[in-house]
């Protein structure tokens, strides 16, 4: 399974497992985008972790809105000067393009931002995408990078969308309860129920669960499109599936 353009959403917890942002896991990040780059693949990444960046400078109150907005604004340039450290190493740029729901709901603002992510893209440079969380206090309480990144794929005509996550799979049944959950390796559709479970993040930095895991592949299902459910503490499941080609772990969700 070949792909010409990938986006990939890694989340809070996997970016700040022990509330700060590790280098560890953005340097294993990027080695694995610049292995997809030098087969000729396209990627897009949509990184959250800007809040929980600015906490490490800055360590104010989350449950505040407008403290999470300065948390945000602080951290953006935090994050993105560690990405732009770890790809230069590899001779790539990086570059930053904060969106907010209403650059996605217009017709007009999409093309502007499409054409600027082609742009970049065509030119060697990762674009790297977060939810203006500044200004976007709704995101801060109710939303996630899950949502805006399968939305990004649609509207940026990307092959798959890849999720990289503490959780390393859809299982049938809740596998911290149940020691004999299985792994569901390819789902087709998702059901209401799945959809209206009560999210359940498990960072005090996240704002999803597997709720919004699935919100964001029945989006893209629902769109003909694919995306595909994965570890990002362990990589090798998704180095097996996007570089092999070998489906060992993680879940393909596709129509």
């Amino acid at each position: 399974m070949k792909f010409k353009r990938v986006v990939i959403k890694v989340g809070s917890h996997v970016l700040t497992p022990d509330g700060s942002v590790s280098k560890e896991k953005i340097r294993n990040l990027v080695e694995l985008i610049f292995k997809l780059m030098s087969r000729g693949v396209e990627v897009i990444l949509v990184s959250s972790g800007a809040v929980s960046a600015g906490y490490t400078v800055l360590p104010l109150d989350r449950k505040s809105i407008g403290n999470k907005q300065a948390l945000a604004a602080i951290g953006q340039p935090l994050l993105l000067k560690m990405y732009q450290e770890k790809f230069a190493k590899y001779g790539i740029l990086c570059s930053q393009v904060l969106l907010s729901w209403a650059d996605l709901d217009s017709k007009k603002r999409t093309n502007l931002a499409k054409n600027a992510i082609d742009n970049l893209l065509s030119n060697g440079v990762v674009p790297i995408i977060n939810e203006n969380d500044v200004i976007a206090t709704e995101e801060l309480v109710f939303g996630d990078n899950d949502q805006l990144s399968a939305s990004v794929t649609d509207n940026f005509d990307a092959d798959i969308l890849i999720i990289l996550s503490d959780i390393d799979a859809l299982y049938d049944k809740n596998p911290r309860e149940f020691p004999d959950a299985k792994v569901r390796k390819v789902v087709n559709s998702i059901s209401r129920d799945e959809l209206e479970a009560t999210a359940t993040p498990n960072s005090q930095f996240a704002t999803g669960g597997i709720v919004t895991k699935l919100k964001a592949g029945d989006y893209l299902l629902k769109r003909g499109r694919r995306m595909f459910l994965s570890s990002g503490f362990d990589l090798s499941d998704i180095e097996s599936f996007l570089l092999d080609g070998v489906h060992r772990g993680g879940t393909l969700f596709f129509s």
